[in-house]
C-alpha cells in the first residue's frame, strides 16, 4: 500500500505507525474553486472516501477526475458506521471523511468517527477549507476577536426563544446557521429578546448570487420581506458589548426612558423594560443603569 505523503512532514509516533490517518477534508461550500490543492491529493491518495452523500460527493470527486471507492457516512448512520470506518483505519486503510459542503464536524457529522479514531490511538489530520462560519463572520463587519459559534437554534419557537434568552448577556459575536423558512421567524425572536443589535445576513456564500444584508436586526427583517430567500444563511449578531449595540442616539438610559414615556405613551416600567430590550440588557442591568446615572447626576450637582 502507497503512504500518503504529508506536508508538512511530521514524525509519527511509534505506536501509529501501523495505522493510517483519518483525514477531515474540507470541500467548497458552493464555489468548487475552493477546493485546496491539497484536499485534492489526500481524496486522490487515500483508500476510502466517507461522505455524507455518496452521490453529491461523486459529483465533485467527477470533476476533478478523482476515482475511488466511497461509502456513506452522514446523521442517520454515524453510530453504527464510526465503528466501522474504526476498524478500517486499524486494518491500515486510509480514509477521507468529507460532508456536503464545508468542513466535517461544523453542524455535520464527524465527531464520533474522529472520538473513535482518538481512542484507538489513530492519528486525525484536519485539512482545512471552505466553512459558511468563517466566511460570514469575517465579512459581517462586526468584532471578530471573539465570537460564539451555535449552529442551527432549535426549530421550535418556545425552544429557540429560551435559547436566545440563554445567549443574551453574551459579550462575544454571535454566529447561527439558519434555513430560509426560518430566517424571518428567528429575525424576530432575536430582536425582541436580544433588542435591535447590528448584525449581518449571508447568503448563498461563495456563489453565483452572494449576498449580504447589514445593519441592526429590524433594518434587515425589512429587507429581507422585500425579497425571495434560497440556500442556506448565516447569521452574525452584535455580543452585548457597548461597542456592538446600537445604542440610541447616544441618549442615557434615563432620557431614553422619559422619551418612551412622553412619545410612545408607556408607564415607567414598560419604558424601562423597552429600553433594555433595545440595548440588550436584562431589565435589572437596565434598573441599575438608571440608578447609577443618577448617582452621578446627584454627585455633580454636590460638587456645583
Amino acid at each position: 500500500m502507497k503512504l500518503l505523503s504529508r506536508s508538512p512532514a511530521l514524525p509519527l509516533p511509534h505506536s501509529l505507525h501501523h495505522h493510517m490517518p483519518l483525514y477531515l477534508v474540507a470541500t467548497p461550500i458552493g464555489n468548487r474553486e475552493d477546493i485546496t490543492l491539497r484536499a485534492l491529493r489526500v481524496l486522490k491518495e487515500v483508500d476510502l472516501i466517507a461522505c455524507e452523500d455518496t452521490r453529491h460527493t461523486r459529483r465533485l470527486l467527477d470533476h476533478f477526475g478523482i476515482n475511488k471507492p466511497t461509502i456513506s457516512y452522514h446523521e442517520h448512520n454515524e453510530q453504527v458506521r464510526a465503528a466501522e470506518l474504526a476498524e478500517r483505519l486499524t486494518r491500515g486503510e486510509s480514509i477521507a471523511l468529507v460532508t456536503d459542503a464545508g468542513t466535517p464536524g461544523i453542524s455535520d457529522p464527524a465527531y464520533r468517527i474522529v472520538k473513535a479514531a482518538i481512542e484507538l490511538a489513530i492519528e486525525v489530520v484536519p485539512v482545512p477549507g471552505a466553512t459558511a462560519l468563517i466566511g460570514g463572520l469575517v465579512a459581517s463587519g462586526l468584532p471578530t476577536d471573539s465570537f460564539l459559534f451555535i449552529g442551527f437554534l432549535p426549530h421550535k419557537k418556545l425552544a429557540r426563544r429560551a435559547r436566545l434568552e440563554e445567549l443574551k448577556s453574551e459579550r462575544a459575536t454571535l454566529v447561527f446557521y439558519e434555513a430560509p423558512h426560518r430566517i424571518r421567524e428567528t429575525l424576530a425572536d432575536a430582536q425582541e429578546i436580544l433588542g435591535n443589535r447590528k448584525a449581518s445576513l449571508a447568503r448563498e456564500l461563495t456563489k453565483l448570487h452572494e449576498q449580504f444584508i447589514r445593519g441592526t436586526l429590524a433594518e434587515i427583517s425589512e429587507r429581507l420581506s422585500e425579497q425571495e430567500q434560497r440556500g442556506e444563511m448565516t447569521l452574525v449578531i452584535a455580543g452585548n458589548r457597548d461597542d456592538n449595540l446600537p445604542l440610541v442616539e447616544n441618549i442615557s438610559i434615563s432620557e431614553q426612558v422619559e422619551r418612551l414615556m412622553r412619545e410612545a405613551d408607556m408607564s415607567r416600567n414598560e419604558a424601562i423594560k423597552e429600553a433594555a430590550r433595545l440595548r440588550g440588557l436584562t431589565r435589572r442591568e437596565a434598573y441599575q443603569k438608571l440608578v447609577d446615572e443618577r448617582k452621578s447626576d446627584e454627585n455633580e450637582n454636590d460638587v456645583e
